[in-house]
């Protein structure tokens, strides 16, 4: 049985959502809260599996109610429900560890999916708001300076990895469409550049770099 409670100044939400609850055998509303500072008191009453809590409330807002539940709960999951999609909400909500973030817009379509997903430890955003997670971590992964630059090239890193993995230097070329001279001079290129001397050390290194899982 998964317990669950919901808080939010809008009765009408808490009753629409709790009606649909309700119709879930494997779910149970153990509680109900207007306003942050009562939803916190709940949850460490009924300690619940999932806290479903609205980023706007009186008394103690959604976002310090989650940071409290998750300190005094952690293994309570934080579902944050919002009117709102923009960044700055999403960003603090998963700062202070919820698990996913619903819109009140499609409440009712998600929220099943939502707290299953969290139970089988998924993260869970409504589709608008997984569309904005994922742009600004694409964005952060473009911002991000590359901390330690790779000595090889490309195609000195696709040498290695073939080799590595056992490939013979004949093979090699047929496999990237080059001459057999011209693997051997990028394997001898390879070794110096890493200071290795043997197709031991190569293999290696490239499991360390993580380029091929060989044991």
């Amino acid at each position: 049985m998964i317990k669950v409670i919901i808080a939010d100044d809008h009765q009408l939400l808490i009753d629409g959502l709790r009606s649909l609850l309700d119709k879930k055998s494997q779910i149970k509303v153990v509680g109900v809260a207007k306003d942050g500072m009562e939803a916190a008191t709940i949850a460490l009453e009924q300690k619940p599996d999932i806290a479903i809590l609205d980023v706007s409330m009186p008394k103690l807002n959604g976002i310090d109610t989650a940071r409290r539940i998750i300190r005094d709960l952690p293994e309570t999951k934080v579902l944050m429900l919002s009117m709102h999609a923009e960044k700055r909400y999403i960003q603090e909500a998963l700062r202070v560890g919820a698990r996913g973030y619903i819109l009140k817009e499609s409440a009712a379509s998600e929220v099943i999916e939502a707290i299953n997903s969290v139970m089988r430890g998924e993260l869970f955003f409504s589709h608008s708001v997984r569309d904005q997670v994922l742009r600004d971590y694409v964005n952060m992964i473009k911002d991000e300076p590359e901390t330690v630059e790779s000595p090889l090239s490309g195609r000195e890193r696709e040498v290695l990895q073939i080799l590595a993995e056992g490939v013979s230097t004949k093979d090699a070329a047929a496999m990237l469409n080059i001459s057999i001279k011209t693997v051997e001079t990028h394997r001898k290129q390879i070794m110096d550049k890493l200071d290795l001397h043997s197709i031991a050390e190569l293999t290696k290194y490239a499991i360390r770099e993580g380029l091929t899982q060989l044991d």
